[in-house]
Order: structure tokens, then sequence, then C-alpha cells
């Protein structure tokens, strides 16, 4: 899958208005039938089900069953529109805070009832939740991987997911610099597999063999290479090797964890 849009390419400032919720403003007068939630919303689904490409203001304008000048009301563009859908998505399980939420008066928190919330999950159930996370959404949002996305235009849903994440980790003893190094690692790590999978599924979509009959096509190719005695350590793997009921990203993500919980453990002692 090759990268075919980059977040914030368009107008960045125009892109944190509207993500933030300054940049679309109630007029007075009946409600308009189109809104920039509708928009964002209809832009995804799209996405979802025919990819990035399929995405374009005319094409939305059809879907909308509006004129294609009308969604400029709303939105600048295609590249700021793009921006506001990695954001959505990215907000999805993510408790971001709404944009103009008003923050508790320190004078009412004092006389609050007491928070009986449960207690935090840990700093290592909380990186396991956030990487399960992100692989359904790349697999619930396959685009989201033909995006860069090195240029981050934060807006309250990739926020809110950091805060979150962070709220998680931080009593892990480590610095402000690793922390964000925690984020970038795991996120990098979940999007090397989901890469994988994504393609393994287009693949199949695309030539419409299957992976059975794939490998079948190999086999009595394989078969003679792997008897001549060349490649001993390939011949001796058991056929469960490649078999699919082993869950290469857990196995993965717990051998990441276990490294890192080597280094916490040396921080919290000291």
């Amino acid at each position: 899958m090759t990268t075919t849009e980059s977040s914030g390419s368009g107008d960045v400032s125009r892109s944190m208005e509207l993500l933030w919720g300054t940049g679309e403003r109630a007029t007075r007068g009946p409600k308009p039938g189109l809104t920039l939630d509708r928009i964002v919303t209809a832009a995804i689904e799209l996405a979802d089900a025919e990819g990035l490409a399929a995405v374009s203001m005319r094409r939305l304008s059809t879907e909308l069953g509006a004129g294609t000048m009308s969604l400029y009301r709303h939105v600048p563009g295609r590249a700021e529109l793009v921006d506001l859908m990695l954001d959505r998505v990215q907000g999805e399980g993510a408790h971001a805070p709404e944009p103009d939420a008003a923050v508790p008066d320190t004078a009412d928190s004092a006389t609050a009832e007491p928070d009986t919330a449960e207690p935090a999950p840990g700093w290592r159930k909380t990186v396991e939740k956030a990487a399960r996370d992100e692989l359904a959404l790349y697999q619930a949002h396959p685009w989201l991987l033909s995006v860069n996305q090195t240029r981050p235009v934060l807006g309250p849903g990739a926020v809110g997911g950091m805060e979150s994440m962070l709220a998680g980790i931080k009593d892990t003893g480590l610095s402000d610099p690793e922390l964000i190094s925690v984020i970038i690692m795991v996120s990098g790590y979940v999007s090397g597999v989901a890469r994988t999978q994504v393609h393994a599924v287009e693949v199949r979509q695309v030539t419409g063999i299957s992976d059975d009959e794939f490998w079948r096509a190999q086999e009595p190719m394989l078969s003679t290479v792997m008897t001549s005695g060349r490649y001993p350590l390939m011949a001796a793997l058991s056929p469960e090797a490649f078999g699919p009921d082993f869950d290469h990203f857990e196995f993965g993500l717990q051998r990441l964890l276990d490294g890192l919980e080597v280094l916490v453990e040396q921080r919290t002692k000291r």
C-alpha cells in the first residue's frame, strides 16, 4: 500500500480551528441539513468501503445529496478533510475531552463526593490495551495506513488518546521524552503488524487466490529444495512453524513489554 496522503498538508490553522470547534459557528434559523459532522462521517464511511483515494469533494457531494460548493462552506478542501477524518477515528475509544468542556472549579472539587472509580490498571495493561485498540482501529479503517502521519495535526481525538495513555504510564519512572518514545515504539510495532494483515487481505481480494492455493502452488518445488540438504534448519521446522494458529502479534507485544518492564523496574527502584 503506497502513501497517498500526508496529514497536515493543507491549511493547518484552519484544520485546528475545525478540530477544536472554533471553525464552524452555528447561525440563527433552521438547523442546516449539511453539517461538518455529516461530511466527516460520510468521508470515513466512503474511505472504509472503497479506500481513501475514493474520497473527493465531488464524490462526497453526491453521497450527501448536496452541491459540491456547499461542502466548501464547511471544510476548505480535501487535505483539511483528511485531518478531520484522522482525528475522528483516532478518537474512537479515546476519552477525549470536548473542546469547550468546562474546567471543574477547585472549590467545587473540594466538596465533591469521593472518587469511586476502579483503581488504575497499571502501565503494562494500559500499553496492552492501547496496542490492541490501535490494531483494531487499523482493521476497521485500513486506509489509515495510506496516510503519512509524521506531522500529525493534533485534534481532540489524538490529544485525548495520548492523554489517556500518559495517565496509565506516567508512574513508570521514565522521563518525559521516554514516555513519548514508549508511545512511538508501541505505535510503530502495531502499524507494522497491521500493514501485514491489511496487505494479506488486499492480496486475496486482488488476485482471487486464497492463501492455501498460493502455498500449494509452491509446494512441489519447495519439497524438492527442502530435501536437498542445502537448508537443514528450514527443513527441520515443524508444520506449525508457519501455521495460522500462532498469534504473532501477541507474542511480539509481550516481548516488547517484557523488555520495557526491565527498564521500569530499574527506574522505580531508584
